[in-house]
């Protein structure tokens, strides 16, 4: 595995099909020995330092090596990658295109009504402020007032700046985008938005690929357990069990607070 430690201070949206235009990493023979669950994992391949293609096109970041970690743990489950747009990802597991994803999820109580989620959270996703290197000017949601933020249609990370906005007269000028993370962080660049809301792992990674200077600003506003993602049918808690397992092993060891320094250069782990 290729490490890269990211600073520790969602997202593509695109329309279409089934994730026909993703890319699939099959790392052994997709022939499965007997005993063996193949199981196709579906994610987003954009979303660094999570989810990401490396400089020699391979599918790399925290959430596929911890995948790939709980595979050395139970050789009866093998995984094989499928990396597509986020809009396309719970279309691919209800339709059985994948029994699994992994992609930084929010356990919302809409997801744990329809899907088998992991007991065991394998990361903390933090929501917090980016603005523009050097904008002293805005440090909260109060400061925002009159201002421009830039959000990603469906993300997890929109709901405390929606909440706060509604309860406290729309005074702030929500910009919804399609686009990933990077467009909206190019717009703050510009001066076309003055800010975004998402993990500061994540904004930075992409500000750093693109040469974009942002940072974080004031307080973390949440943080939120992250999990994996199975279809709710007989299969998927099958593979949910044997997941969960080989999470508490890494747990256990010490072996995923390891891997989540390795990558952030802190324990992000719950």
């Amino acid at each position: 595995m290729k490490r890269k430690t990211i600073l520790a201070a969602f997202m593509v949206v695109a329309l279409g099909g089934l994730v026909g235009c993703g890319r699939t990493e099959k790392t052994t023979d997709t022939t499965s020995t007997e005993g063996t669950i193949t199981v196709q994992v579906g994610t987003m391949g954009t979303y660094s330092p999570f989810s990401y293609y490396d400089e020699e096109e391979q599918l790399t970041g925290y959430d596929i090596e911890v995948v790939r970690k709980i595979e050395e743990i139970d050789p009866s489950l093998h995984f094989e990658f499928t990396s597509g747009p986020w809009d396309t990802l719970f279309v691919g597991l209800d339709s059985d295109k994948f029994q699994m994803l992994a992609n930084q999820i929010a356990g919302t109580e809409e997801r744990r009504e329809k899907y088998y989620l992991t007991e065991n959270a394998y990361h903390t996703a933090v929501n917090q402020l980016i603005v523009k290197k050097g904008r002293t000017d805005i440090q909260s949601f109060e400061d925002l007032a009159g201002l421009k933020v830039g959000l990603t249609v469906g993300d997890n990370h929109n709901k405390d700046i929606e909440k706060w906005n509604e309860e406290n007269g729309n005074v702030i000028e929500l910009v919804y985008y399609e686009e990933d993370i990077t467009t909206i962080l190019q717009e703050i660049v510009n001066g076309k938005i003055d800010a975004a809301l998402n993990d500061p792992a994540v904004a930075i990674s992409k500000a750093n690929i693109q040469g974009l200077e942002v940072e974080p600003v004031g307080e973390k506003l949440s943080e939120t357990p992250v999990y994996f993602i199975f279809k709710q049918d007989e299969q998927g808690k099958v593979i949910q069990e044997k997941v969960d397992a080989a999470l508490a092993q890494l747990i256990e060891s010490g072996e995923l607070s390891q891997l989540s320094t390795e990558w952030f250069g802190a324990d992000y782990t719950p």
